[in-house]
């Protein structure tokens, strides 16, 4: 047997050094059926052996010193040889639990993205894309709490949120709860004030969207410094301080919660014909700071996604536009759908990763751009 550390070690190569621990240890011990799915593992399925057919490894045994050579657990493994089993060999596939009319097997996938019940949190969210976002979670269900540098804009669109939802569902038994809250995402002594403030006005927070952020267009060379770190401030800093406060809130109640991250496309690609070096960094900063929380809080269920939209028509980009006709043109002529977005295209794809049909969805970055960036 391997030592601790080099079970460890293996462990953290995931199902093939498994496999390959199992082959080693035994060939006749039963083995457990994965998912049909996982068509790859299905050699060790349905049968109380391992196929040595399929599975072969040298006879040569690895020491402990061996498997911990620089770069030994980053390599491939030749010993493992996995092979599609034939049909008769193929384990049985079970329909997905949930009983629906007239006995038949069903998925209610309708009912998993609701947001029933949930409170969420949306920074930026007085106007712009953070305003549709928050709009979209309170239709799917949610309680809302509005963050912003401007409170009474903040205030008029949470009025304006729940006396929209009333005019669209005059029976309705409840009506959401909208606030209102001011911070500045940037200060983290403002962060934790507001956090406290939705949790006493609303009890809890499940979901986190932060949409709080800025662009601006300058070479590089000219850029001044303070802009550069407001910028960055408010994009990167912001978002890992509101998310950091809600995990540990999440933490403290021992309960499950979904975080959405704004990014933007130019978080993965150069955008032209603009200059915006700063505002791109740090975009894909937000981008990585999503997988890498993920990983690190997924141990308590908390859920981090990134989505990151392309160009999208709100009402700032509007104003860019008109005083810049050229521009939009070349923007929507590297669109593969000929158009820009609406605010309204990221309200399915918010809901979808903060809800419970996203369950098994965390570290992605979802990009929302008309396929701007797969040319």
């Amino acid at each position: 047997m391997f030592s601790r550390a080099v079970q460890r070690a293996l462990h953290a190569r995931g199902p093939a050094a498994a496999l390959s621990r199992a082959a080693t240890a035994t060939t006749t011990r039963p083995a457990v059926a994965p998912a049909a799915s996982a068509a790859a593992a299905v050699v060790v399925s349905g049968r109380s052996s391992i196929h040595t057919s399929a599975v072969r490894r040298s006879d040569a045994k690895k020491t402990d010193e061996e498997a911990l050579q620089p770069g030994a657990l980053a390599r491939t493994d030749e010993t493992i040889t996995v092979e599609y089993p034939p049909d008769d060999e193929f384990p049985p596939s079970a329909l997905a639990e949930g009983q629906g009319r007239a006995g038949v097997n069903v998925y209610p996938t309708l009912a998993t993205f609701s947001l029933e019940g949930k409170v969420g949190v949306v920074t930026g969210g007085a106007r712009g894309l953070g305003l549709v976002m928050g709009q979209g979670m309170v239709i799917s269900g949610a309680d809302l709490a509005i963050v912003d540098l401007n409170k009474e804009e903040a205030e008029a669109q949470a009025k304006a949120i729940v006396d929209t939802f009333k005019a669209e569902h005059p029976k309705a038994k409840r009506l959401p709860k909208v606030t209102a809250h001011y911070a500045d995402v940037s200060d983290p002594e403002s962060v934790e004030a507001c956090i406290a403030e939705i949790v006493k006005a609303h009890g809890k927070i499940d979901n986190l969207v932060t949409s709080a952020g800025f662009t601006e267009n300058f070479e590089a060379v000219k850029y001044p410094i303070d802009r550069m770190r407001k910028l960055w401030g408010v994009n990167v800093d912001g978002t890992y301080l509101f998310a950091t406060s809600v995990a540990r809130h999440l933490m403290e109640r021992e309960a499950k919660g979904s975080m959405v991250f704004i990014g933007s496309m130019s978080g993965s690609i150069v955008n032209v014909p603009q200059p915006q070096a700063p505002y791109n960094s740090a975009k894909a900063a937000v981008r990585h700071l999503a997988a890498s929380l993920a990983v690190e809080w997924a141990h308590a269920g908390i859920r981090v996604n990134c989505i990151s939209p392309g160009y999208m028509l709100t009402a700032l980009t509007q104003k860019i536009l008109d005083d810049n006709p050229d521009l939009k043109r070349q923007w929507t002529s590297l669109i593969p759908q000929g158009q820009m977005g609406s605010p309204q295209d990221l309200m399915g794809p918010v809901t979808f990763l903060l809800s419970d049909a996203a369950n098994y969805v965390t570290g992605a970055d979802l990009r929302v751009d008309g396929g701007y960036t797969v040319t």
